[in-house]
């Protein structure tokens, strides 16, 4: 009897592992730059939110541009983590949790790291 086969478009076929592989990588990639763009937006946001409300100058008026900026990129950033997220089967409640990161000032920093040590290890293991 022959050993069974591995076809080109099986899950378990070296070829598909390595697209898999590289496919994940550039998601991190994507990921890390949204969540590093993100966090530093949403510093520059909580910067012009206390320079407005608190100090009510009208000199820092030309920092309204801020909340719209992070607006769009915040999105971004929720788009690169469901694209990372589907590619690693995550759950839909872990998805939320690393996206909701990009709301928090300095929590997508330590999201990224978490998510980036984690899928390093996961494409470190071999798979079976």
């Amino acid at each position: 009897m022959s050993s069974p086969r591995t076809t080109p478009t099986s899950p378990s076929s070296p070829s598909r592992t390595v697209v898999r592989t590289h496919e994940v990588a550039t998601r991190l990639v994507g990921y890390r730059i949204a969540a590093y763009v993100t966090g530093v937006m949403l510093l520059l946001l909580t910067t012009e939110v206390l320079l407005h409300w608190v100090f009510e100058d009208p000199r820092y008026h030309w920092l309204a541009w801020i909340p719209f900026v992070h607006g769009f990129l915040y999105l971004g950033y929720v788009v690169t983590t469901v694209l990372l997220g589907t590619s690693l089967r995550w759950q839909p409640g872990r998805m939320v949790r690393v996206a909701l990161a990009g709301m928090i000032p300095l929590m997508s920093f330590v999201a990224e790291r978490s998510v980036t040590g984690e899928v390093r290890r996961q494409l470190a293991t071999p798979r079976r």
